[in-house]
């Protein structure tokens, strides 16, 4: 029996708690099924967090995800908090999490499900296989460099401003991670910046192809503008195997891939901090879409790309590749069968409220499992 392992879950705002109930079902399917059991913890992040504590994160809560395993988080903000100061915002918990935890590199994979081909704006054999991985540097760049401000010129103007920074070591860390996961894949990295008009984008050019050198020329490494980038994602996504870009660039970059498989609803992402001397890192495990804030309380959230989010967490932090595969591929014969929650609804499918759509994969877990 594997030993216990600490989880803290971050329900979060909006759909947060209904996505996050369905992955508690399938913990505990583990539980009984698996013998893999999990200690929970869970607490407050977000909207909920100022409206319980007056804060987007407490320092109490803070301190259990420095001390988990591993973090599950939901959703965070909704239009209820928006009139509050920017440092004051539901976000500002998360990225909270993200700086303090040092979660580097964000993973957000694309994967387009043969069942949802039809289910993209693209022709189906521009995605039909597709699967990417785009890493995301997650804790330098223009979100966190200063200075950073909005001031008043002396003719009165405002002027906003924020810094765009990278040092030799950000750069190469997640760069390192991208050519380790690319050996384990399609062993290709594309490199993406934009060096033609920013020195950050010159030194993370140079900082890739000195590190490709000395230590990954077995991967195959090419160099990208962000610009050309997006284009190329949507005129022909499969080219690409593994991209590794800075903290902007990711982010847009991310759903842009998010949305050729045809929903934010279906895409899961993961946070990684640095490998410690025991061997284990800081992580965090969260859907790529938002609160959704018009659809909670309604059953219609898309629980998948929390449970695959959650599968992430088994692979990563917990070594159980093969329990992560059984979701995954209760997921897809789950879609298969013809089941949609109203984001992947297609003509002549069936549709199901969120618990319908995790009952139905406790039912095809307990399938596999056999």
């Amino acid at each position: 029996m594997a030993s216990n392992k600490n989880l803290l879950i971050l329900p979060g705002d909006g759909i947060g708690p209904e996505v996050m109930r369905e992955v508690r079902r399938v913990i505990d399917w583990m539980d009984r099924r698996r013998a893999v059991t999990f200690d929970i913890s869970e607490g407050l992040v977000g909207g909920c967090a100022i409206d319980a504590h007056g804060t987007p994160l407490t320092d109490e809560t803070m301190a259990d995800a420095m001390a988990a395993d591993a973090v599950l988080l939901g959703a965070v903000g909704g239009p209820k908090w928006d009139d509050l100061p920017f440092e004051q915002k539901p976000e500002r918990g998360l990225l909270r999490l993200r700086k303090e935890m040092d979660l580097f590199a964000n993973l957000r994979p694309a994967i387009c499900f043969d069942a949802l081909v039809d289910a993209s704006t693209l022709k189906p054999e521009i995605i039909s296989g597709l699967d990417i991985l785009i890493i995301r540097e997650l804790t330098g760049g223009v979100y966190f460099g200063e200075p950073r401000g909005i001031e008043t010129l002396p003719d009165g103007q405002r002027r906003g401003f924020n810094t765009q920074t990278y040092t030799t070591s950000e750069i190469r860390r997640v760069a390192v991670l991208a050519f380790e996961l690319a050996r384990k894949r399609g062993n290709k990295v594309c490199s993406v910046e934009k060096a033609n008009v920013m020195e950050s984008g010159v030194l993370w050019r140079d900082e890739v192809t000195k590190l490709h050198g000395e230590s990954f020329p077995d991967v195959a490494l090419s160099h990208m503008y962000a610009d050309n980038c997006s284009m190329q994602l949507v005129r022909d996504p499969k080219q690409f195997d593994v991209i590794v870009t800075d903290n902007l660039f990711g982010d847009m970059l991310s759903d842009t891939a998010a949305m050729l498989t045809g929903s934010l609803g279906m895409l899961p992402s993961a946070s990684l901090g640095a490998v410690d001397a025991t061997g284990s890192r800081k992580a965090l495990y969260e859907p790529v879409h938002g609160s959704a804030p018009d659809i909670a309380g309604r059953e219609l959230a898309n629980p998948i790309a929390t449970l695959l989010s959650f599968a992430m967490n088994l692979r990563y932090s917990f070594d159980l590749a093969e329990d992560a595969d059984l979701i995954q591929q209760a997921v897809e014969n789950v879609l298969a069968g013809g089941l949609r929650t109203a984001d992947i609804m297609q003509p002549g499918k069936a549709k199901v409220s969120t618990g319908v759509m995790g009952e139905s994969l406790l039912r095809e877990l307990d399938k596999l499992a056999a």
